[in-house]
């Protein structure tokens, strides 16, 4: 059995991975829906999560901790969802939630922003952390993304200034370490 698991994978199969969705669509391994928790996977089972645009539309503190339980010691959880600023986020009525560049590091050990006093499970780091942005016709966007990846600190000052504003980002990645 594969230690990949695509949570929330709609029509996006992966071959060789575990594709679990609420919907019974062609390809999904296991039907279960989200909101309904512990997640049917035994604890430390996992080498790999990937939730791409799947955390907007549930109660994602409660998923986070059973995908922290699910997933081995040293596994990564790779997680996509909307910038808080992207149009994405007023379009689809089933998003729940914002999401800013820093909002899983409540969620790491020793992070300025942790919270442990929320949270009983913690990650051990965030390895990597983008903000893309649309690209298509908004040329300009060529040349923010890369600018506003540059450094962390550079990430941070776009989310606190205009300039989030006057050039809106579609996604944030993160790759999580337990």
């Amino acid at each position: 059995m594969s230690t990949k698991l695509n949570l929330g994978c709609g029509f996006d199969i992966y071959p060789g991975w575990i594709n679990l969705d609420r919907a019974a669509l062609p390809g999904v391994d296991v039907v279960h829906d989200l909101e309904k928790l512990p997640l049917p996977f035994a604890d430390g089972s996992l080498d790999y999560i990937l939730a791409k645009d799947v955390l907007e539309h549930v109660d994602y503190i409660l998923l986070l901790r059973d995908l922290h339980r699910i997933l081995r010691q040293g596994g990564t959880l790779e997680i996509r969802v909307p910038h808080f600023t992207s149009a994405d986020n007023f379009i689809d009525p089933t998003h729940k939630n914002r999401f800013s560049i820093r909002t899983f590091d409540f969620f790491v050990a020793g992070s300025a922003i942790a919270r442990n006093y929320y949270f009983d499970f913690w990650f051990r780091e965030i390895s990597r952390r983008h903000i893309s942005f649309f690209r298509g016709p908004l040329i300009y966007n060529y040349v923010v993304e890369p600018l506003v990846n540059a450094h962390g600190k550079i990430q941070k000052y776009f989310e606190l200034t205009c300039f989030s504003r006057l050039f809106p980002a579609q996604n944030i990645s993160v790759l999580l370490i337990k």
